[in-house]
């Protein structure tokens, strides 16, 4: 059985491409693209051969023969092993039905947050607020051309699921950004006072003031 190596999603989706029927790498690229995976896949021609190398070596592809088109150089065309099939299956299965730790780094912005002064944190996101609605009127304009020309909803479904969370995510920094002026956000007075000498990084390392004898 070939190592697993399942930390990135475009290996995924060349053995998907692959599965299809066999082509070379330019042109998976160019079916992914085509078909707006690049989207949610990171998708470049650089990382995509280092992808096809490895699977390769992996033993998931293999190359069965050649292709020249006009005056362009002959090109390698690849097709997918069993044991390529098999990796395709139980990893897509592992994606959808175990939730994993991400990193994103909106969520690595919030941890840090009292980095900055409540007024400044505050403004910025309404400015995220602003980017995230004209996000979401984008989505729905796209989602409306999709649905006209008569895509089934099965080949959208990740542009909605991405559109859900930019609802979810518009709706958490606009309160967030409320409670910080209202001064409700639990901890915003210690907030405020690390701040009253007008810094904008929080001149110590901060720690929650922890009373004598108090456990965490």
């Amino acid at each position: 059985m070939p190592p697993r190596n399942r930390s990135n999603p475009l290996a995924l989706a060349v053995l998907i491409c692959l599965a299809e029927r066999p082509m070379h790498p330019y042109e998976a690229a160019t079916t992914l693209r085509q078909r707006g995976k690049q989207f949610s896949v990171r998708l470049n021609y650089g990382s995509l051969y280092a992808v096809v190398e490895s699977l390769e070596r992996r033993g998931l592809i293999e190359a069965i023969g050649a292709q020249r088109e006009g005056r362009l150089p002959e090109r390698t065309v690849y097709g997918v092993t069993q044991a390529g099939l098999v990796e395709a299956h139980d990893w897509l299965s592992d994606l959808l039905s175990t939730p994993v730790k991400e990193y994103p780094a909106f969520e690595a912005a919030l941890s840090f947050l009292p980095a900055l002064p409540p007024e400044h944190a505050a403004a910025l996101l309404d400015e995220r607020a602003g980017r995230l609605q004209l996000e979401i009127v984008q989505a729905q304009a796209i989602r409306e051309m999709v649905q006209k020309q008569g895509l089934p909803r099965l080949f959208w479904v990740e542009a909605e699921f991405a559109a859900t969370l930019r609802v979810a995510e518009l709706d958490y920094v606009r309160k967030l950004a409320r409670d910080i002026r209202a001064g409700t956000l639990e901890g915003a007075d210690w907030w405020r006072r690390v701040h009253e000498g007008g810094d904008t990084v929080v001149p110590q390392a901060w720690e929650w003031p922890v009373t004598e004898g108090e456990e965490i």
